[in-house]
């Protein structure tokens, strides 16, 4: 049955295509507000830059989450680049420190992991990041360095390193004399031999040391290094360069990195991968004309794909320091070598103050930090909101919470997707630790969200959140690291599926190149399927060349990638390995068909998509960047797999170099898709025929996983954390408009949830409790209103366009530790799609204000059936809905909470009755002093003015500190009282309120005697 009310179904539903020659979908689509739900702490960090005549000013460019900005040392931080950069991943950043306005930035990150994120160019602002332009290199690929000349900021150099999975002929070094307009390459070796680094001397910009590097990745290998890399060097701006060997590295080549101290430009360093146990820190003290080896220290080489970042202190170029899996620093020039202690592992780059050497902003995978004495304290990383999460599972309890691997840390993570209980520290006491680690995935047992299932790498395991303990049942029980992996038995990727039976909870599925079934929680384990996957001999290799080894999982490339049963057919199991085949089993693991589609090889399928409506219907999301094709590839079939659909074909909707990620269609609503690619997530209300770019307020960043429950889009992202869209019922039934003028959709329960988290800078943002009402119009409508009827169909409350309201004070209390909970907003009346959340709560009191009476915030109604009643024009629609309690509450019932409403509704008007009176001892008191103006003298006048003031005394709490609160704020204290908790009313609130009703009885009378 539609979500829309009976009486519209009988109209003429225009198709989609139709209906969007009268409206704009992106108008409707960017009506719709996602929520990022946290966590509040950083990912990966591979670029920052500080500013030397501002010390408190920094800038930090994340590898999946944009360019961000510090004005105060890090406690806070905010997003410059959203709207402006096509792609999330930074790679270098640079301030023109004699106008710190002007910021260069290169996008790319130089981590060449797995699932880096390529670049799109290169940007500029002038105003400190306020706004930005596009300046070209769109192709550059990931870019290691951007400089820029210290006395001219239109002269800037930038270190391409090329696609990173691919061979392109934009590598090498480019210059602009035009601040962008135009670039020259004037560094260019080959289409697969890029520059990691560059530096200009500091005395000398015409002087440059330029690293050339052939970096490149296959899912299967990483390739660093060549006998053609090695340092370059200019002196002439980059015209003309020759490569320096005096004392360098004899065999291969790889990542090079430089440092030179101002203090003494003659010194430089290079950090050099390099064979025959070269590789280490190499130090020059004439410009690069010869060098000595002085470090052989093996965090130096560590990964240098990924690390491989030195740099020198501005006041003392013997000062060094090493970013990699540890920080290091040396005071000898690099012979000696101390570890440092940073707020997290994994070291990417450093900035100094040249004018005070002791404040550094440095980077990791955790985030950025700052430090304002060399290192003995920094600031936190719990303010950045650029986690990098690999998928998202949802548990089945209210409120929901969210799992995923988040990208280095030590544990899969679990945050809420609103606040389940009140903490003091933020929403930070909310991420809790669900085992495994930074792979993931976390996977909550249906029917009991303490038990999750979890993995690290390959490793099974089953955490038990009331013990914190995990029970660890590795499928071979076998170390996977390091191997050949066609030697292994089981080949397990890092981010090995787990996938739990929508049918029966106790069966939960995890993949090698195997598919393997456990019903007893992993003790033991049942192989039900052969191998899966293509294992092409050539890519089983000893992943890392031809230099430096790197066998850590992440690129055994024949294994099972995705699996998902079908949730309407048990044993009808969709499973794609991360070398592009597909297969099918529709007797539980029987049998098995190959149903790969007809499409590049080698791809990896990211999602299996069962059809939650016809089980012969499948979808698979094909991601095949990884081998420099970024064409979107989703399939879709309707006969179990024999034949097979292209429903992104570049051409209807999702661009034809957006890479996907990750498929699912609506549960309750067939033909619905979402879609997540690399740049961002699309939706098709017509079952893949065309996709509309959903965008509103999510920032550009890949969507690495969707999950729709409990009527809500769900999404893990690479570098922005988690986002939840609520309440899909109105975005899934768009189509549905057809030529209606004014459309009122179904509106879920509304929960009495009367949890609220505290807003933080960029943290985690929970909705208000209410109902959600969602409405089309066709146009702006003069004399809108919305009512709120109750079963009986009693006006509850009403809301119209721009009403005034009172501004509710929302601030604690400090005397009585009560706090207003926020009012309603006006209805929007807007042509498109409108969103309305009725706070639950009846109209307040009386006010002499005529404006302002019954408006703002009363007391919160029962639960039990409510109608929506829309007066658009001439057309009222009703739609009804349900008022329930939070699902948790075992303390009251439904008949509490009814008894609940009627005595805070006796007590509001309790209250109305109190302010009335107050109004007329006011207009009172205007008459008597009026009077006392004319008659001067007459005692009488001034007596009844005095026992009017005693009078009002007993009313109205006298203007001080801790004064005794009188009658108007005892019955409001009465009213707090009763509406902090969903609960019956105690004895004691009855007999309060009838000792307040006696004394303003014996106040208004002897007011009226007054009168």
């Amino acid at each position: 049955m539609s979500m829309l009310k009976k009486s519209i179904l009988s109209i003429f539903l225009f198709s989609l295509s139709m209906w969007t020659v009268a409206q704009d979908i992106q108008q409707i689509l960017n009506s719709y507000q996602f929520r990022n739900v946290g966590p509040l702490r950083g990912g990966r960090v591979t670029a920052v830059a500080g500013v030397a005549s501002k010390p408190s000013v920094f800038y930090m460019g994340a590898t999946g989450g944009g360019v961000w900005r510090t004005d105060d040392y890090g406690i806070n931080w905010e997003n410059i680049s959203d709207g402006y950069f096509p792609t999330p991943s930074i790679g270098a950043i640079a301030v023109y420190q004699a106008k710190p306005e002007i910021i260069y930035v290169g996008t790319g990150s130089d981590g060449l992991r797995s699932n880096v994120i390529t670049g799109k160019g290169v940007y500029k602002s002038i105003d400190e990041g306020k706004t930005w332009s596009f300046i070209g290199l769109k192709n550059a690929g990931q870019i290691g360095a951007v400089e820029i000349h210290p006395q001219n900021p239109d002269i800037v150099y930038v270190a391409a390193i090329g696609q990173p999975f691919g061979k392109n002929p934009e590598r090498g070094v480019f210059k602009t004399l035009d601040g962008g307009k135009n670039w020259e390459k004037v560094f260019y070796h080959s289409d697969s031999v890029g520059v990691s680094d560059l530096e200009l001397a500091p005395d000398d910009p015409n002087t440059i040391y330029a690293g050339a590097w052939r970096g490149e990745r296959k899912p299967w290998t990483i390739t660093s290094g060549s006998s053609e890399g090695g340092v370059y060097k200019s002196t002439d701006g980059g015209k003309t360069w020759r490569k320096l060997n005096k004392g360098l590295p004899t065999g291969l080549t790889g990542k090079i990195d430089f440092a030179v101290s101002p203090a003494d430009p003659n010194v430089v360093y290079a950090n050099i991968e390099a064979s025959d146990n070269q590789g280490g820190l190499y130090r020059s003290e004439n410009r690069g004309e010869s060098w000595t080896f002085v470090s052989d220290n093996p965090n130096l080489t560590n990964r240098p794909f990924y690390y491989t970042n030195i740099y020198a202190n501005p006041k003392d170029a013997n000062t060094v320091y090493n970013n990699s899996l540890r920080f290091l620093r040396s005071f000898d020039g690099g012979k000696t070598w101390k570890s440092l202690s940073t707020p997290h592992g994994d070291n990417h780059d450093i900035w100094i103050n040249p004018n005070d050497t002791t404040i550094w902003i440095q980077a990791n995978d955790g985030g950025a930090n700052i430090t304002q004495n060399s290192g003995r304290s920094w600031s936190t990383q719990f303010n950045q909101p650029t986690a990098e999460l690999y998928q998202v599972e949802v548990d089945d309890q209210y409120p929901y919470w969210l799992y995923a691997g988040q990208q280095d840390n030590y544990s899969t993570i679990a945050v809420p997707s609103r606040p389940p209980l009140s903490v003091q520290a933020g929403s930070n006491a909310y991420i809790i630790n669900t085992g495994g680690c930074e792979t993931g995935p976390a996977v909550p047992k249906p029917g009991n969200p303490n038990i999750v299932y979890t993995n690290c790498k390959g490793r099974f395991g089953v955490f038990d959140k009331r013990t914190g303990q995990e029970l660890q049942y590795y499928v071979g029980a076998s170390n996977i690291y390091g191997h050949n992996p066609k030697d292994l038995k089981f080949r397990f990727q890092r981010v090995a599926p787990i996938h739990v039976s929508p049918h029966n909870p106790d069966v939960v599925y995890h993949t090698s190149q195997y598919v393997h079934k456990t019903t007893d929680d992993g003790k033991t384990w049942e192989i039900i399927s052969p191998d899966l996957t293509a294992f092409e001999a050539d890519k089983q290799v000893v992943p890392g060349s031809p230099i430096t080894r790197d066998v850590t999982g992440e690129e055994y490339y024949s294994t099972i990638y995705a699996i998902r049963e079908s949730p309407i057919q048990e044993g009808l199991i969709w499973v794609g390995a991360n070398d592009g085949p597909v297969h099918v089993t529709r007797d539980g693991g029987k049998t098995w068909k190959n149903v790969t589609p007809n499409m590049p090889p080698g791809g990896r399928v990211d999602a299996v998509e069962p059809s939650p409506h016809n089980p012969a219907k499948a979808y698979v999301a094909v991601l095949r960047y990884q081998l420099d094709d970024y064409a979107p590839y989703i399939y879709k079939t309707e006969d179990y797999g024999q034949t097979w659909t292209l429903i992104s074909d570049g051409k209807n909707g999702i661009p034809a170099d957006y890479p996907t990620r990750v498929v699912r269609e609506d549960p309750d609503k067939k033909g619905v898709l979402y879609a997540g690619t690399e740049f961002g997530l699309f939706i098709s209300f017509d079952d893949g025929k065309k996709w509309h770019a959903f965008e509103s307020n999510l920032p550009v960043t890949p969507i690495t996983d969707i999950k729709v429950h409990q009527g809500d889009l769900v999404m893990s992202t690479m570098g922005r954390g988690f986002w939840i869209l609520d309440n899909l019922i109105s975005l899934r039934n768009v189509p549905e408009i057809g030529s209606r003028k004014v459309v009122l959709f179904e509106t879920r329960p509304a929960v009495r949830n009367q949890l609220s988290g505290r807003r933080e800078t960029n943290g985690p943002e929970y909705p208000s409790s209410g109902a959600e009402l969602d409405f089309f119009l066709a146009d702006k409508i003069q004399g809108l209103r919305l009512e709120i009827l109750d079963k009986n169909k009693k006006l509850v409350r009403a809301f119209e366009p721009n009403m005034k309201k009172d501004s509710v004070n929302t601030e604690r209390n400090m005397s009585t530790e009560f706090s207003n909970p926020p009012a309603s907003p006006t209805l929007p009346n807007q042509a498109g799609m409108n969103h309305f959340k009725w706070n639950m709560r009846h109209s307040g009191g009386w006010d002499k204000d005529p404006n302002r009476a019954y408006t703002g915030n009363g007391p919160l109604v029962a639960t039990g059936t409510y109608i929506a009643r829309l007066k658009a024009g001439d057309e009222v629609i009703e739609q009804e809905f349900e008022v329930i309690l939070d699902p948790r509450t075992t303390l009251v019932s439904e008949e509490d909470v009814a008894e609940q409403e009627q005595l805070t509704l006796e007590i509001q008007a309790f209250r109305d009755e109190i302010a009335k009176l107050i109004y007329a001892m006011d207009q009172k008191k205007k008459q008597l002093e009026t009077q006392i103006s004319q008659e001067k003298g007459n005692r009488q006048i001034e007596i009844q003015k005095s026992k009017l003031q005693e009078l009002y005394n007993q009313v109205v709490t006298e203007d001080g500190t801790y004064m005794q609160p009188m009658l108007r704020d005892q019955a409001s204290y009465l009213y707090s009282m009763l509406g902090s908790a969903d609960q019956k009313p105690g004895k004691d609130a009855y007999d309060r309120l009838e000792e307040l009703k006696k004394q303003f009885q014996l106040v208004k009378s002897q007011f009226e005697s007054l009168k």
